[in-house]
Order: structure tokens, then sequence, then C-alpha cells
């Protein structure tokens, strides 16, 4: 018989520590929960920031409701497919059943706090998982075990790789036809470029999944359907198991003792390592980046999830194991470190702004330094201004509780901030740092909005204005040629949620136009020009006079070189000329798109003594830089996005056929399972409408993900057909 150990399901269910205060998780009332101190209740080294992070449908929030109900932080679980989960609070989530915006929680397991930020899947709203992992210390992959690696995934993986974030790896719906365990193991080697070291692996799999085998402690864990998987039985290894799962612990400690040179001596002399060593040893890979300690279960039957706490608390980092952050004085230009201690100047950085209709403008922000307190004033960096901290919440995704403190190590939210954008710096004001901020991608996809009647007007500007406050990668500008007022933002999905929200929150009536693509220019041979802004009116003129030289330079955006002789042009007159060029490209050469991936080099200039000015030399600048890109050669780029198509064998064909009628260019074919899988990369703009004809070609059997691949040359007979679009010849 197998031993049974019970973790109780409802209220505080913590394993192996005592439960947390219970003022933690009150129920707020109106909205407001009663304010409390929060000394820090808990070390810095039992507080875990980390991330759950996943391709679509792969289960991050569901794995995050079954954590949130072990850890007694809820007292039922919500299902994503009934709309009712609690971490998918905005409307729009729960009637799509997909997480659109990322939300915070904080819950308590083995006696330490754990932060917790569930990040959206899809594509359109990568945003939301790159802010994220900027500020978080680790993060939770979760992976289908039928799907494997997904785009998404990958794309996740790259930017957690970016951040140096240590990371689990939990394989999800072990339950379902077509799970393979070890395949999933195998993608993450060939796509992601990881070393994957499963510390579980399954008993069973699809209809037959059991239970998991965990490789640390040797034993079998069978959990309990009645009990919601809150009791589960820890039982010995079957014989048929036991070989493998001896041969599969001995390379999940070989690949562990590896970033320890003492556990590696006693591993290669051939002493036993204790329980608490082969933890030691895991957990200083998995921070090291060695490994990827791999878990497995299937959240919505409740099975494996809390072993998978387990490993948050004994594997992934706390903020004192994080090197302590570096910034830049805003003042003097010298190097500033800020450590993750209380005692030090306080150094935040806002990773997130929402707006709530009861409480008003929330900053999200991460705490490495300092201790926080309401009615402290900061300062803003970037806009040299000092905002007062009005009250300091703890979140519970669209819930609050009112806390009188924030110390070094935390994600809290703040009420107060009116000048804080995403990827600020708040601070001490004694001791200024600007800590590194964050690069969002350009947006692809574009609409025209107009609002229906006179009445709207203002509410679609505090709409747009408020949306593109939150979301850094919505942008709102006004066509020049036409007057209209176009949004832009990642794709189809992300700009029809944000119209959506328009209407449902701040009740604009507006037409929208068909979905835009989002192009842009560059040039492909250098040439040089000069640009002269002379106006003489009687009394004092207008002189300015520059010479420069442009050339295509790949993925600079746009850079600016100045190389003027002394005496030419007035110092104080550079800045213009770089105004005057960087304005000509963002408003194009041949169509209106901005216009990148082109250096500017002011070669030099004339000035007059008495009619030179500032606005001068930036028109001049203006001037050049359009003669100058007129001579080498423009051409237009359009974004190509990567489609993965997933679908039945018999409908390959038809897929395939379609994808190259729409200017698609076929990477490959692959099987998994019982269906096949297309890679291809298409011109964003002949995807628009894609999802439609895939349910006409497959008879809704085949689904399909994509994301942004980069940016290419348009063809000569295209870029005609689409500049006599514009009104252009």
């Amino acid at each position: 018989m197998g031993e049974s150990r019970s973790i109780r399901a409802q209220g505080y269910g913590i394993q192996g520590g005592e439960a947390p205060l219970s003022t933690t998780v009150k129920a707020p009332r109106k909205r407001e929960a009663g304010k409390k101190t929060m000394a820090r209740q808990r070390p810095i080294e039992k507080v875990r920031n980390i991330g759950i992070m996943a391709h679509i449908d792969a289960g991050k929030t569901t794995l995050t409701e079954r954590i949130l109900f072990y850890t007694g932080r809820v007292r039922r679980m919500g299902e994503v497919h009934d709309g009712a989960a609690a971490m998918d609070w905005m409307e729009q989530e729960r009637q799509r059943g997909i997480t659109i915006t990322s939300a915070a929680t904080t819950c308590y397991w083995q006696d330490h706090r754990i932060n917790i930020i569930d990040t959206p899947g899809h594509v359109d709203f990568t945003v939301e998982v790159g802010r994220s992992l900027r500020i978080l210390d680790g993060a939770i992959a979760v992976f289908c075990a039928v799907g494997g690696v997904e785009p998404q995934s990958e794309t996740v993986w790259k930017q957690a790789n970016e951040y140096g974030v240590p990371r689990l790896a939990f394989i999800n719906k072990m339950d379902r036809v077509g799970a393979d365990f070890w395949r999933a193991v195998e993608m993450m080697i060939d796509r992601l470029k990881s070393n994957p070291v499963p510390v579980q692996i399954p008993v069973g799999a699809g209809e037959s999944f059991e239970g998991v085998l965990d490789l640390v402690e040797m034993k079998v864990m069978r959990y309990d359907e009645k009990s919601l998987g809150a009791e589960y039985a820890e039982e010995e290894i079957p014989e048929e198991l036991r070989q493998e799962a001896e041969k599969l612990r001995e390379q999940m400690i070989e690949q562990s003792v590896e970033a320890d040179d003492e556990l590696l001596e006693k591993y290669v002399h051939g002493e036993a390592l204790s329980r608490a060593e082969i933890d030691l040893a895991i957990r200083k890979a998995t921070l090291a980046g060695r490994i990827v300690p791999v878990y497995c279960g299937a959240a919505l039957r409740n099975v494996g999830v809390q072993r998978i706490l387990d490993g948050v608390v004994t594997y992934l980092p706390s903020p004192a194991d994080i090197p302590p952050v570096k910034g830049l004085n805003p003042y003097t230009d010298k190097e500033e470190v800020r450590g993750p201690e209380d005692d030090e100047p306080v150094a935040a950085l806002a990773f997130k702004i929402a707006s709530d209709s009861y409480v008003g403008r929330l900053t999200y922000v991460r705490m490495y330094s300092g201790t926080l307190k309401k009615g402290d004033q900061l300062l803003n960096p970037r806009v040299d201004k000092k905002e007062r901290v009005g009250r300091i919440l703890l979140m519970h995704a669209n819930k609050q509780e009112d806390l009188t403190e924030a110390h070094a190590g935390e994600i809290v939210t703040i009420v107060g901030p009116k000048q804080t954008g995403t990827g600020d710096t708040l601070c001490d004001p004694r001791k200024p740092i600007t800590l590194e901020s964050m690069a969002f991608p350009e947006p692809v996809v574009s609409v025209a909005i107009e609002p229906k009647t006179k009445a709207d007007e203002d509410k679609l500007t505090q709409a747009l204005d408020r949306l593109s406050d939150e979301d850094p990668t919505f942008v709102t500008r006004s066509d020049k040629e036409t007057g209209q007022l176009i949004i832009s933002g990642m794709g189809e999905l992300h700009l029809d949620v944000l119209t959506t929200r328009m209407v449902r929150e701040f009740g604009v009536r507006a037409n929208v136009g068909k979905p835009m693509v989002a192009y842009r220019e560059t040039i492909t041979q250098p040439a040089e020009a000069v640009g002269q802004f002379i106006r003489q009116s009687g009394g004092k003129g207008q002189y300015g006079d520059v010479r420069i030289r442009i050339e295509p330079v790949k993925d600079i955006g746009f850079e600016f070189v100045n190389e003027v002789r002394d005496g030419e042009i007035p110092r104080e007159f550079i800045p213009s000329v770089e105004k005057g060029v960087e304005s000509a490209l963002e408003n194009g050469i041949i169509a209106g798109y901005p216009a990148v991936d082109v250096r500017v080099t002011l070669l030099g200039g004339s000035y007059h003594d008495v009619d030179s000015n500032e606005m001068a030399f930036r028109a001049a600048g203006s001037i050049a830089l359009r003669e100058a890109a007129m001579k080498a050669h423009p051409v237009l780029l359009e974004p190509i996005v990567e489609v993965e198509v997933v679908v039945p064998e018999q409908y390959v064909g038809e897929i395939i056929a379609d994808l190259n009628a729409r200017g698609g260019r076929i990477e490959g074919t692959s099987v998994r399972g019982e269906e096949r899988i297309v890679d291809a990369t298409v011109p964003l703009g002949r995807m628009f409408g894609y999802a439609t004809a895939l349910r006409s070609l497959s008879q809704g059997r085949a689904v399909y993900t994509t994301q942004f691949s980069h940016y290419a040359e348009v063809s000569p007979e295209k870029m005609e057909k689409i500049l006599a679009g514009w009104g252009w010849t």
C-alpha cells in the first residue's frame, strides 16, 4: 500500500510550512480590503517572482487556477472553458477563452511568498510576456504534451533567454490522446536549443495516464480525483519502471552536479548524494542556465500541480539570488548599482500601466531596492518630475488589497503617478538612477477609425489616450493625405480586442475600416544631397544650408552621424538638423510610411550670422533628406509572418496550394501524431481573413498560428500597385 499524503484542497493548503497570515487573502469589501502594515513577513530569500508563459491553449491559466486553489488563494477552481477563471477577469477574456492581458497575484507555499504573473499566449499580445519577463526572476514554461513546442513557445522562450530568466518546464495535458512526453522533451532540445532534464516522468499517457514518477523522491504519485487532486498517494515504483527510473535519475544528477565543483567531485568519486545535495545541485544548475528541470501532469485533472510548486520554491531564484541591478545617474551619466536590500535607496521599474474604474490609474512596479511607503515622493528621471505614491496595492487579478509599505524584491501596484509610463524608473529623488528600459516591437497592422457622431469624438480621444497609455504597441496617428485617424497594433485580434474595449468600456460608437498592412520604406543605395532653406521677407530672414549623405544599413532603424568641421555649422544647430532629418524619415519617402534602416551623415553646410536659427536648419535637414532619398532608389518593405498550420493529412494539398496562392513560401512539413504540420512564411497583407478560409478548406478541422518574422522588400510590380492604391503613379 502506498503512503497517502493529504493536502487540504480548501483554505490554506500549505505543504510543509506555516499558513500565511489570514489578512493576506481576506476578500476585499467594496473593492478595498482593510489597510494592513506590510512589514516584511518573510525574508527576501523566501520570495519568488515568477511568470507562467506558453503558446496559446497550452494550459497556462488552468495551471495558475490550480496553483491558486492549492495555495488557498481561491476557494474554488475556475475553468477557462466556462469563462470563470479568476486570472482571466476581463469580459473579453472570458468570452474568447484566451488571456489578453497579464494578470498579477500573490500566493504562499511552504512559507514562501510567490508573486505570479499569468501571461497571454497569443502572438498579438507578446508584449505582455516581454514586459513581464523583464522584471521576473524565474518562470514556468508550459507545453502541451500533444503539440509540444509550438511557435509562440519559441517566441517567449527567446524572450526569456534575452533576460536570462531561469525556468522550469511543465509538460501539460498528459491525459490527452496523442500525448507524448519524450517527443515534447526532444522538441525542447531541437527547437529551443535548451537542455531539458526531467525531474519527473509520466506513468502512462493519454487515457492510460495514471500519475507521475518523481525522480528526486523516487516515488510514484497517484492523484485522487474525488479530492480534486488535493490528496495523492506516494507509492513505490513498479518493477517494470524501476530500471528506467534509476537510469534517468542518474542522468539528472550527472547533469546537475556540473554546476557545483564540490558536489561534482563527490559524485565522481562514487559517493552518494543526500536529498538536500541533489536539490542544491539542481538549483545551482537551474540558476546558471545549464539545465531546465522538466515536470509533467494534467492541470485540468489536477495532476502534478503541487510538485511544480515545490520546484518553484526549491529551484527558482529569490530576488536575493539576482545580481544587483545597474543603471545610470540621469544627471551625471555615472553607473549606479542597487542591491535587493530594504535599506538601499528606492529603485523600481514600472512595467505595466492599467486603469481601474474605481481606483484610477494603476502603475505596476517591480521593487529592485529600498522600502516604499504610502505618501512617498519618487523621481521619474525620464520626465524629470516627482510623482507621489497615494496608495500601494497588492493585486489579485483585478482585485486589490491596501498595503502601507513595499520592500525590495516585491511586485506591487501603486496609485498616484500621472506621467509614468511603461519602462520608466521610479527612484529616490536624493539618489537618482535610471534603469534599463524596455524595447517594444513596431505595430504591423493598421485600421482607420472615425467617430459616428460629434458626441463620440471626445469619448474616442479619451479611449485612445488611455488604451495607448496601457499598451505600448498600440499606436495612433493622423494620416496627412486623407485626414483619417489611423490606429495600429500587432495583429487583427489585437485591434479587434481594442476596438471592442472602446465600445464596452468607453461607450464609443465608431466606424472601423478594414485592416491595412503597416508597410515600411527604406533605401537601397547611398546618395548625397544639399538642403537649403533661405527666406527673405524684408526684416530678419531664415537661412539654413546643409549637405548630407545617406546609406542603407540593415537593422539599425535610424542613425545620425555628425562629421561637420568646426565653424561650418554652429554646434547648437546640429540637433535641429537631426530632428529635421528624423521627421522626414518618419513621414516617408515615396508613400508616407516610416523609412527605416538609414544612416544619415551630416557632411557640412553654411550659416548666416543673423538669419540662421534652429527652425531654418531643421527645415534644411528635412529638405536634404528628401532630396537624397529620391536618388537612393527607395523601396517599400512589407511584414512577413511565419505561419504554422496543423491539419489532418487529407487536407494538406489544399492548404499548401492556398498558401502558395497567397504568395507564401512553404518552409517544410512534418508529422505530429496523426496530423501534419505545414510551416510557411507569408506576406502579412495576404493573411487577412485566413481563419475563415482555413475553416472552409479543412471543414473546420485545421488550426493555425502566426508570428511576425521580418520585413522584406516588395517586388517592383507589387510596389506599383500599392502606390497606385495610395494615389501614386
